[in-house]
């Protein structure tokens, strides 16, 4: 399994009115990671015949996040199968599990917009 790694840092327009990291922008991160690990590893012109579509996010908000704070963010995909594949997304304050998330995104042809089978080539670049 291959892991990919970002770092960010709070800033006041993270926060909702609680102050803490707003769930809204979490869910942003989980799609922002999962954008930057496609991209880092697909040709272009992988990048050019497909792109994923969410079905499903399923979120555990385990701890909040403030001001300031240095996040970690981290993901891995854990099974490519057909047209679907599961990623996980962890966000960690130092070794606090602030959030863990499991999306499946649904892998579709850029030609026909319609959902098309995951490529031996696409499912080895991320295991």
């Amino acid at each position: 399994m291959q892991v990919y790694e970002q770092r960010i840092k709070i800033t006041k327009d993270d926060l909702d009115e609680l102050n803490h990291v707003n769930n809204v922008r979490y869910v942003q991160w989980i799609q922002d990671i999962a954008k930057a690990h496609w991209e880092k590893n697909v040709t272009q012109d992988i990048k050019d015949s497909f792109f994923w579509v969410v079905v499903n996010h399923f979120i555990e908000y385990k701890s909040p996040a403030f001001l300031n704070d240095l996040i970690l963010i981290k993901t891995y995909v854990t099974k490519s199968k057909g047209v679907t594949s599961t990623r996980i997304v962890e966000m960690y304050k130092d070794t606090t599990l602030l959030v863990k998330a499991e999306t499946v995104w649904c892998l579709l042809s850029t030609s026909t917009n319609r959902p098309t089978r995951i490529t031996e080539e696409i499912a080895d670049l991320f295991e």
